[in-house]
């Protein structure tokens, strides 16, 4: 009697159960699961790799969340958290058959408390949207990714995203109070929330744990004082090699940046063929954007030793900003790089890699290298300050071969990094993409005690389940947790 009354509401009769199921918790708007309607769901910004979820739901509040959760749970059908889907790296694609939780609809600023620096939001929070919210009153959240426009608080959360200005004021991690959330069995939980709490740092656990550990509802994040100044310089180079020394000299000299971006010659080529051009030569080798911040009474003094130390590196040009219309135009040049390759390529793939500045130089020497031996072009935009490279690889999937070179070239220059003493993730996550490269860093008895860990949040492997950790094949505890899993789902 109940399944008909449910069927009646719905206007339809469904033939999957658990679409049925999942009806019973939400509202009929708040669950897709019609092909047509899954389309948008198959990937994230990372479209090399794509699947079908079995269905798509909108919990508008933790309750919601925390009862879809435990449905699947009890029938033991995996689940997928998702922000905005402006992800790089595959974290938010489903293999096949998963159920994807979206969280847009839990988008509200839920508490704003200035006189201790903080406030709370829902993980579907737009991160530019916090900073517009508060800046009025003389504060903002630093965390600025590119997508700052339409990534997710949430989104942030679980990749670790850093931004442009993270060389001064570190990664999302730095910036996060509390959070609470829905573990994979459907239980909710709070972590964190008292500054220098004593203990495990369980908040430094969850975050960048991609999603597999649990579902995040609701976040208290620390905000900060607007600075009383800020001045952004650009440089022009001729050579990419002269700009990757100035890097290294500004840093060295005693400069410490607020933000120290980087785009070569074919990055330039994009963004000038894109929405905010700034009118770079066409023959200009690259440019950097260096911006200090601070006591206004200060800055002049920092400006002029940007100048003279960029003088010393065969600059063509360097100067700052006349108005501040202009530095915006920079940034809003700079922050839609990634966009603008679209202007170049009809596909292209963005790695992630991080390497100590110093080797800057001949990073992108080996760069360069591998572009020509894989027969594709690569820009480069990246945090030049704290190491974190986005070599941006050009393909055109219709041609054939092309888009495993690309991928090739991806996976050569994150071995690059690694032997350099990087890491083949600076913010973007390891999702789907990277998993085989995580052997570059770990071994399978590193990646053992990660999976153990993971186990003791999602024994099940239900939440974001074969994400970061590479096939189970040559790792013992990942098989031996995912046949413990298919045991106890049955």
């Amino acid at each position: 009697m109940e399944d008909s009354v449910t069927e009646k509401k719905s206007g339809r009769s469904e033939k999957d159960p658990l679409v049925h199921s999942l009806l019973k918790i939400l509202e009929e708007d708040a669950v897709l699961y019609r092909k047509e309607e899954l389309i948008a769901y198959e990937c994230d910004a990372y479209t090399v790799q794509r699947g079908v979820p079995r269905a798509v739901v909108f919990p508008g509040n933790t309750e919601e969340v925390s009862a879809v959760v435990r449905v699947l749970h009890q029938w033991g059908i995996p689940f997928i958290p998702r922000g905005a889907g402006t992800g790089l790296s595959g974290g938010a694609t489903p293999r096949g058959g998963e159920v994807v939780i979206s969280l847009a609809r839990m988008n509200r600023l839920l508490d704003v408390d200035l006189p201790n620096r903080q406030a709370v939001v829902q993980p579907g929070y737009i991160n530019l949207h916090l900073t517009q919210a508060v800046a009025g009153d003389g504060y903002y959240y630093a965390p600025d990714p590119s997508s700052q426009q339409a990534c997710t608080i949430g989104g942030n959360v679980g990749e670790n995203a850093g931004g442009a200005h993270c060389l001064k004021y570190g990664v999302t991690t730095n910036h996060i109070l509390g959070l609470e959330m829905v573990l994979p069995d459907g239980e909710v939980v709070r972590i964190g929330g008292l500054p220098e709490e004593p203990g495990y740092d369980l908040l430094g656990l969850v975050i960048g744990s991609e999603g597999t550990l649990g579902i995040v509802t609701e976040i208290t994040v620390r905000l900060m004082k607007q600075a009383e100044g800020v001045r952004t310089v650009r440089a022009l180079f001729d050579r990419v090699e002269d700009a990757s020394e100035a890097v290294s000299d500004l840093i060295a000299s005693g400069i410490f940046p607020a933000a120290l971006e980087m785009m070569d010659r074919l990055a330039i080529q994009g963004v000038e063929r894109g929405t905010f051009p700034v009118g770079y030569p066409e023959d200009l080798g690259a440019v950097l954007i260096i911006e200090v911040d601070g006591i206004e009474a200060g800055l002049s003094d920092q400006v002029r030793r940007v100048v003279e130390v960029c003088q010393k590196r065969n600059v063509r040009e360097v100067r700052p900003a006349t108005s501040e219309a202009e530095r915006k135009s920079w940034w809003a040049n700079r922050k839609t790089a990634f966009g603008a390759m679209g202007t170049l390529s009809p596909d292209y793939l963005v790695q992630d890699g991080v390497i100590p500045r110093s080797r800057l130089p001949e990073v992108l020497s080996r760069v360069a290298e591998i572009s020509r031996e894989k027969g594709v072009r690569i820009a480069n935009v990246f945090h030049a300050g704290d190491g974190n490279l986005h070599p941006l690889i050009l393909f055109d999937a219709k041609v054939p071969g092309e888009q495993e070179r690309a991928i090739a070239a991806g996976s050569a220059i994150l071995k690059v990094c690694t032997e350099v003493g990087g890491s083949i993730t600076g913010e973007h996550g390891v999702g789907l993409e990277k998993q085989e490269e995580m052997r570059y860093l770990f071994s399978d008895g590193e990646m053992d005690v990660f999976t153990r860990v993971r186990s003791v949040f999602n024994p099940k492997d239900l939440c974001n389940p074969g994400k970061i950790f590479p096939s189970p094949s040559k790792c013992g505890e990942v098989k031996r947790y995912s046949k413990e899993a298919a045991v106890q789902s049955k």
